[in-house]
């Protein structure tokens, strides 16, 4: 056994060797202890978040609690599962989805971080509204309600205003048409503290329209044909969009033949195809035509209709002179207001024919040139005068009115189309009748006798006398020479008096036999409307003459003087009464 000659010095190696150890494990403790801490400190200097700012995160699960989000912090972070609950009651996220959430509080009772998705989208919102406003992009919103000096726009939840002249190029009257609607918009002013967002729509359709217009004016020219909307309808014609620029349709242009409102042919909003006729490059003005699409019918108008061929039509437009009558669309003819009835009285053409009414009528004549023709309505219908002798007979009696007066006698209209003459002379039998007027009044109603018919010539004489008797005819029958009548001056000539007997017929008595004194003018011995007796001294029957005497009256018992009385010529010549009737028709005149 060999022993330790220095216990003492080993012991002293041995606590040192155990303090060396000591002290190299301390070390490596302490070195441990700095790697960690500064491990740590590195993370979470990595994973530093703060309220109020936006990260991303993504969804591990959904619970009952809420939506659990890993946003790479030390905790999970939590959103309330209302925020992601769809009207349906669907979630509209699931696990695995990355999405953006904003923190609300670093650590919530339960330890999570509370998170919220709403918040982050209207940040999010907000700042791409700034960006867009200050790059000028557009936006789309849709319009929520009219409100004072414009309309409400939702902006993905942020509302905006759109005042109402910002709304379009042109003014709207009314808003709220576009209530509801998916718009464009421009950001104008934005102003995030306040919640102030201002937009226009204008300066949207404006760059649209420009954009539009630049290639719309390459294509136009003249016969070009283009497809439009229509944009407007006015009383004159439709506003076409060709795309950026307005062609105007004038009515006139709209079709072959007669519109009376272009409403009735177009619809705002409806795409038309137009010909272009005229482009005014530099007022940019452009004049369309949509029936020069079709075939203009006045250049075969001759293939289909010919003189004399019947048709049928509607009446389109009346006028005082006649009226128009659509034959086919877009060929018109007239009806001059001659042509519309058989009967010579004038008529305004509206108390015939009315707008819209469907006529019979023939074609008089066609000028294909000047894009005319004549038509008649009454050659559609019977001439009256074709048949006018099995109506009427003479010595038959008819009504009629008295359409005309003349001084020559009255025109009485018997039937449509029909006129007799009464001629001045066959008015009375007995009146000396100077002029119709004084007998009869235009619209009266007479009755008449027909005494002759000339078909060929259009001419009925008609007489109003021939009612009666021949007041003529009686007296001579009653009457003989040496008769004494009563009469009554009616009137004086120079060499005599006219005498009114029964009946209203008339008598002479010569200057000569109106006093046993010798007298040079009637007017002398006697007056006019005085009753006298006159003896008879001739008759001519033929002749229609009655010669009277005054001064032969009670000398019946004398035979020399009334011997002397008869061989006497004391009927009035027919020069004297010749004469005198035309110094009768001057004095008529004069009076006039």
């Amino acid at each position: 056994m060999i022993s330790n000659p220095n216990p003492v010095g080993t012991e002293v190696a041995e606590k040192s060797d155990q303090k060396e150890v000591n002290n190299k494990t301390a070390q490596n403790s302490t070195a441990s202890s700095e790697d960690f801490g500064a491990l740590l400190e590195n993370f979470e200097s990595q994973s530093t978040i703060t309220p109020g700012e936006i990260v991303n995160g993504r969804v591990i699960t959904v619970s009952d609690r809420g939506v659990i989000i890993d946003i790479g912090f030390k905790s999970e972070g939590i959103v309330p599962k209302e925020e992601f609950t769809e009207f349906d009651g669907t979630i509209s996220v699931k696990p695995g989805d990355q999405i953006a959430v904003m923190v609300k509080q670093l650590e919530n009772p339960e330890g999570y971080v509370e998170l919220s998705r709403a918040e982050a989208v209207h940040l999010q919102r907000w700042d791409a509204i700034e960006k867009a406003h200050n790059s000028k992009e557009t936006l789309r919103g849709r319009v929520v309600e009219r409100i004072k000096g414009g309309l409400k726009v939702d902006l993905s939840g942020i509302s905006g205003f759109l005042p109402g002249s910002q709304v379009d190029v042109k003014p709207i009257r009314n808003l709220d048409v576009l209530k509801g609607k998916e718009i464009e918009v421009r950001v104008l002013k934005v102003n995030r503290r306040r919640s102030n967002i201002v937009l226009s729509r204008k300066v949207v359709l404006e760059e649209e329209s420009t954009k539009v217009k630049s290639g719309t004016l390459d294509l136009l020219d003249d016969d070009v044909v283009m497809e439009g909307k229509v944009k407007n309808i006015t009383e004159y014609g439709v506003f076409v969009d060709l795309g950026g620029i307005d062609g105007l349709l004038h009515v006139t242009d709209i079709s072959w033949g007669r519109v009376q409102n272009p409403n009735d042919v177009f619809k705002v909003g409806e795409t038309i195809q137009v010909k272009i006729l005229k482009f005014d490059r530099d007022k940019e003005r452009v004049s369309l035509g949509y029936k020069q699409l079709l075939p203009d019918p006045w250049d075969t108008v001759h293939e289909r209709y010919e003189i004399g061929a019947k048709v049928k039509g509607k009446v389109v437009s009346v006028t005082d002179y006649g009226a128009f009558v659509e034959i086919e669309e877009g060929v018109e003819g007239l009806v001059h207001v001659s042509e519309m009835t058989w009967s010579k009285r004038a008529k305004n053409p509206k108390k015939l024919v009315g707008t819209g009414q469907e006529v019979d009528a023939v074609i008089l004549d066609i000028d294909r040139q000047n894009r005319r023709i004549s038509l008649g309505l009454r050659q559609a219908m019977p001439n009256p005068w074709d048949s006018i002798a099995s109506r009427y007979s003479i010595g038959s009696r008819v009504h009629g009115k008295v359409r005309n007066l003349t001084d020559f006698g009255a025109f009485v209209e018997i039937e449509e189309g029909i006129d007799g003459l009464v001629h001045v002379s066959d008015i009375s039998w007995t009146k000396r009748v100077k002029h119709p007027s004084e007998v009869l009044k235009k619209g009266q109603t007479v009755e008449a006798v027909v005494t002759t018919i000339d078909p060929a010539n259009k001419r009925i004489s008609l007489s109003i006398k021939d009612l009666e008797p021949n007041a003529w005819d009686k007296f001579f029958q009653t009457h003989k020479p040496g008769d004494t009548v009563t009469g009554r001056i009616a009137r004086f000539a120079n060499f005599g008096a006219f005498v009114e007997l029964e009946g209203g017929i008339e008598g002479l008595c010569h200057v000569s036999e109106i006093s046993d004194q010798r007298v040079e003018k009637p007017e002398a011995a006697v007056q006019v409307g005085q009753e006298l007796q006159f003896k008879i001294l001739k008759l001519d029957e033929s002749q229609k003459k009655i010669g009277l005497s005054a001064r032969a009256v009670g000398k019946e018992n004398d035979p020399e003087d009334i011997s002397n009385y008869q061989n006497q010529d004391v009927v009035a010549s027919l020069g004297e009464i010749a004469q005198f009737s035309s110094l009768g028709s001057s004095n008529d005149q004069d009076e006039k």
